[in-house]
């Protein structure tokens, strides 16, 4: 395994960084959450039309750059840097992964180019707003327990008419915490079919456009992760692929790997940037006649993070090569996260603690994610049981010794 990093994916980081610092800074960050959107259009359609980020890991046939992962996830370090906003990892990192892996040739032709160019956005959809468990880096996806089922609860889909949904389908229930839902174009909907003794969980593309569909934009403890509840009231959807026993667990597990590798290098990104305005205030700050810089204690302290920082930073580049490693780097790297924006705050005194400092939004970035993605000793649990570190569990106990 070589390490370095291309020409290119150097490229991207320094393009992407050069931009943001231009038209990403935390005044323009707190202008784009208050629109309707979430964030600033025309960022994004600069960040798609001149970058390409939404098409980075979209195959060149379908107009993407028919890069890897690694870039996407090199790209999403920097967009954590800032905090941006923006439908990046809806869009990129988790809808449209699944079109890739489940559309017929027809839906790839259809919304990869659109997705890739920026002109579409996309969001999954989930109901018991447990992505976490959804994408399999939690629990087990195929325990359903996610997704409800059965006669009620969850979202349900019956063909429409009297066909076998070959000619359509209609969606019924609601998905609460849906990253980007108030705006996507396109929604992917998990949605059970079959009835209570052959349930099944399927995908569906809903359009915004679709009749009985109601979209309600959440307030979030981050505003620049915005979440909407999606009602779906006897919506008109298509299926995502073919009814032909796809693996649709199987195909989020997949997709949850590869974006815990990117939402991991994404944290870093966060992480290191709370760390740097920390470093550069501490330089300014005097006190007894000094920079507080100076002083050994918060020395140690900044070093401390440094490390915790870098050690993220390294898992993260190795879950991009290996997405087998995502759920595990993403704990380490929600964990620095946190660790970092709390210690920011208070490195940064009683400054750090008023809404109109930036120090707080990494904060808020820090805990929603965790949230939305962990939390951090789900993530290890869950990882360390897929690993076989525990013995297996009957019903007098732990078996010790017995890989699961």
């Amino acid at each position: 395994m070589d390490a370095a990093f291309t020409a290119e994916q150097d490229e991207i980081r320094r393009t992407l960084r050069d931009l943001l610092t231009k038209h990403g800074g935390p005044g323009e960050v707190r202008a784009a959450v208050r629109t309707a959107e979430g964030h600033d259009p025309a960022l994004w359609h600069r960040l798609a039309q001149e970058l390409g980020l939404p098409g980075l890991a979209i195959a060149e046939e379908y107009g993407g750059a028919g890069c890897t992962a690694t870039e996407l996830a090199l790209a999403c370090e920097e967009t954590g840097r800032a905090l941006l906003p923006s439908p990046l990892l809806a869009t990129a990192v988790l809808a449209a992964p699944l079109i890739t892996a489940l559309g017929t040739p027809e839906q790839r032709a259809e919304l990869l180019p659109r997705i890739a160019d920026g002109t579409l956005t996309a969001a999954l959809a989930v109901p018991g707003g447990s992505m976490a468990a959804a994408l399999g880096l939690t629990a087990d996806n195929r325990a359903a327990t996610w997704a409800g089922g059965g006669r009620a609860g969850g979202i349900q889909a019956r063909p429409d008419g009297d066909g076998d949904g070959g000619g359509g389908w209609r969606l019924y229930g609601e998905a609460d915490r849906v990253l980007d839902g108030h705006s996507a174009g396109l929604l992917l909907v998990a949605a059970h079919t079959g009835g209570y003794p052959r349930s099944r969980t399927l995908l569906f593309l809903v359009s915004a456009e679709a009749e009985g569909l109601a979209r309600t934009r959440l307030t979030s403890m981050d505003e620049t992760r915005p979440l909407a509840r999606i009602e779906l009231r006897d919506a008109a959807a298509r299926l995502l692929g073919a009814d032909d026993g796809t693996d649709v667990c199987g195909a989020l597990a997949d997709t949850g790997s590869r974006a815990a590798a990117v939402l991991a290098a994404e944290a870093v990104g966060a992480a290191a940037g709370a760390l740097e305005r920390t470093v550069a205030y501490v330089k300014e700050r005097e006190q007894f006649g000094r920079a507080i810089g100076s002083f050994q204690a918060v020395k140690h302290r900044l070093a401390d993070l440094y490390v915790r920082v870098e050690a993220a930073r390294s898992a993260a580049y190795h879950a991009a090569w290996d997405p087998a490693a995502g759920p595990l780097a993403l704990a380490q790297a929600l964990e620095a996260a946190r660790i970092v924006a709390g210690e920011a705050v208070q490195l940064h005194g009683g400054i750090g603690f008023t809404w109109e400092h930036e120090a707080h939004l990494y904060v808020k970035r820090a805990a929603a994610d965790e949230l939305l993605f962990g939390p951090v000793h789900r993530l290890r649990d869950h990882a360390a049981g897929r690993a076989g570190l525990f013995g297996a569990v009957t019903a007098d106990g732990p078996v010790h010794g017995v890989a699961v």
